[in-house]
C-alpha cells in the first residue's frame, strides 16, 4: 500500500489529476490506490466489497489507478501506517477500543492519514453513539462538526450540493479538522450500501428515495471523498475552477 506522501509525490501536482496520463503504470502495483476496511471488535464487515465498485468508478472517472481487491487493517497491525485512507463501516454499537489502539489511530490521523466513517442503516443509533465515544476519546479538543456547503470536500472532483448515500437519513456530513484539513469524515447515509453489488452483478440494496440518480450521486460523493483525502485543499485554488465548471456541466 502507498502512503499519502508517496501518493502525492507520484502525482507531482494536483493538476495531474486532470491533465496527466494515468500515473500508476510507471510505479507498479505498490502505487495503486487501496481503500482498506478498518477491522474492529464489532460489525466492521457489513459493506465488505463496496470499495471494489468505487475503485472501478474512480479509475473510470479520474486519473487514479486503484486496486479492485481491498484488504482489511486492524488498529494494532503495522499495515495501519502503510495506507493513506481507511474506510470504517458499521450498523450497531461496538465495545470501547483498547487505549493503545485508540492512540495508534490518533497518531495515524495526525500524521496525515484519513478516515471515512460510513453508518450503514437508517437506524444506527448504537453505531453512532460508539463512533462519537471513540472520536471524543481520541480528540477531546476537536469535536465532530458539520462540514458546510462550501467545504473543499464537496468540490474536490465533482461540485456537490447534497449529502449523498444509499439513504437520506441526514442532510449533512460531519468531520474533525485541524488547521489545514478534515482528517475524519463521517456520513450516516450508508454510502457504501449504494456502491455494493451482489455475486450476480445486481445492486445489493435500493437507493431510497431517489433511485439510480441518487446512487450516482453516492458514487460521486465517494470519488470526492477519495480525491479530498489524497489531495486535501488544492481545489480551493482559482486555477482549478475551469476544470470544476467543465465537470459540473457533464
Amino acid at each position: 500500500m502507498l502512503s499519502r506522501r508517496q501518493f502525492l509525490g507520484a502525482l507531482g501536482s494536483a493538476a495531474a489529476l486532470t491533465l496527466w496520463p494515468r500515473w500508476a503504470w510507471s510505479f507498479g502495483q505498490a502505487s495503486l490506490f487501496e481503500l482498506p476496511t478498518l477491522v474492529y471488535d464489532g460489525p466492521w464487515d457489513r459493506r465488505q466489497g463496496a470499495q471494489a465498485r468505487l475503485a472501478w468508478e474512480l479509475m473510470k472517472r479520474t486519473s487514479v489507478e486503484a486496486k479492485l481487491e481491498h484488504g482489511q487493517v486492524k488498529l494494532d497491525a503495522p499495515e495501519l501506517f502503510a495506507t493513506p485512507v481507511l474506510y470504517m463501516s458499521g450498523d450497531a454499537a461496538f465495545p470501547e477500543w483498547p487505549e493503545a489502539n485508540a492512540r495508534r489511530l490518533r497518531r495515524f490521523l495526525e500524521s496525515g492519514g484519513f478516515l471515512f466513517i460510513d453508518g450503514n442503516l437508517e437506524s444506527s443509533a448504537g453505531f453512532d453513539d460508539s463512533v462519537r465515544r471513540e472520536l471524543e476519546r481520541m480528540f477531546p479538543d476537536r469535536k465532530l462538526a458539520t462540514l458546510d456547503a462550501g467545504h473543499t470536500l464537496f468540490q474536490s472532483f465533482y461540485l456537490l450540493d447534497g449529502r449523498w448515500g444509499r439513504v437520506q437519513r441526514k442532510t449533512y456530513v460531519e468531520g474533525i479538522s485541524d488547521d489545514t484539513r478534515a482528517f475524519v469524515v463521517y456520513s450516516q447515509n450508508d454510502v457504501g450500501g449504494a456502491w455494493l453489488r451482489d455475486n450476480f452483478g445486481n445492486w445489493r440494496f435500493p437507493a431510497v428515495p431517489g433511485g439510480e440518480a441518487q446512487r450516482e450521486m453516492a458514487f460521486r460523493f465517494g470519488v470526492n471523498v477519495v480525491m479530498y483525502a489524497l489531495c486535501t485543499t488544492y481545489k480551493s485554488d482559482q486555477v482549478h475552477i475551469p476544470f470544476i465548471l467543465k465537470r459540473r456541466r457533464r
